[in-house]
């Protein structure tokens, strides 16, 4: 039986582009799935086609138990979406925007305003909570935005990068609310570009590239299938690579990666501490003196570079849908506009 949100061989054109090419999706109730994906990837326009927002050139699409396709309108009155940027109306207070979008649902004056007020708390909007958005930050706009989703508490959420403009401690904010939700049965499709997100909140990740869902799976299984642990070496001097190289060749289970700048040196193996004893033991009667050494396990960059060929957080801003679509990402080591706020 599909689940909460399911869609099975969505396809979507822009033109001569094509943004979808056969997407399937299956998120049980009450779960997270967190869709990753490069630039362009096709992330944002699958959310547009499951929330109404578009309409697929051809597959099928059921959210909540309704079928999209047949009737959007239903489907719009059981779904919460928070989009990439900020939909507020900055002449109104934070207070009456979420007023107003309770009453859009058709609920109470009274219980929109009950409503209102215990979101402001929930996002640390209440000091500012008779201000004009406008006067907001783009931090605080976002969470606005965020709180504007939660309203009517919807059995199905989609969120789309919910994070972006968030500090630390509010994006952490953020996260509880999250696993609340979940917890109450509510379940979600979240779209992220940081990978840290999907790993602590998502049941399951659908990996997108070029349109296609390329992996699937928990954040353990797609772990697993990279590789599994990693010696991580880093020597004293730069002279001192071509022998650690040589010494850690012999314990590999693959080639070794070498970093030059960093003088870093990593290989897949086998064997977990035991075997990083060993490691050690041999650097040190090599007489190779080493800054660091550690065993890890695979990340979900590492995953992600694997499947994609590059990072998720690239340096230009790219779109989908030809342009009418904008997947917009802060290059890496700046901030945000809502970040310097």
């Amino acid at each position: 039986m599909p689940g909460a949100i399911y869609a099975e061989g969505l396809v979507k054109h822009f033109g001569d582009v094509k943004a979808l090419d056969g997407v399937d999706i299956d998120v049980p109730e009450g779960t997270v799935l967190g869709l990753l994906g490069p630039n362009g990837a096709g992330k944002t326009t699958t959310v547009r086609c499951l929330t109404t927002l578009l309409t697929p050139d051809s597959g099928k699409a059921v959210v909540a138990g309704i079928d999209v396709l047949k009737h959007p309108n239903e489907v719009r009155h059981s779904i919460g979406l928070s989009g990439q940027f900020a939909a507020v109306d900055e002449y109104l207070t934070g207070r009456e925007n979420l007023q107003m979008v309770g009453q859009l649902y058709q609920m109470s004056a009274r219980d929109a305003k009950k409503r209102a007020g215990e979101l402001l708390d929930r996002f640390n909007l209440a000091d500012a909570a008779d201000r004009p958005s406008k006067t907001y930050s783009g931090g605080m706009r976002r969470r606005l935005d965020l709180a504007a989703a939660l309203v009517v508490s919807p059995p199905v959420m989609f969120m789309d990068e919910p994070t972006t403009g968030l500090d630390p401690r509010n994006r952490q904010a953020l996260w509880d609310v999250i696993r609340e939700l979940v917890g109450g049965g509510t379940t979600l499709l979240l779209t992220t570009q940081y990978l840290e997100e999907a790993d602590h909140l998502a049941h399951d990740i659908c990996v997108i590239d070029h349109g296609r869902v390329i992996a699937r799976g928990t954040s353990d299984q797609l772990k697993s299938q990279t590789g599994g642990e990693r010696v991580e070496v880093v020597v004293h001097e730069r002279e001192q690579i071509a022998p650690a190289d040589e010494v850690l060749r012999g314990f590999g289970k693959g080639a070794t990666t070498v970093e030059e700048h960093t003088r870093k040196l990593t290989v897949p193996v086998t064997g977990g501490a035991k075997l990083l004893a060993e490691v050690i033991r041999e650097l040190d009667a090599r007489g190779i003196e080493i800054d660091d050494i550690g065993l890890r396990r695979p990340t979900l960059d590492d995953v992600f570079i694997s499947l994609t060929g590059h990072t998720a957080e690239t340096a230009e801003e790219d779109t989908e849908a030809g342009g009418l679509v904008q997947d917009a990402k802060p290059r890496p080591g700046k901030k945000t506009k809502e970040e310097a706020k």
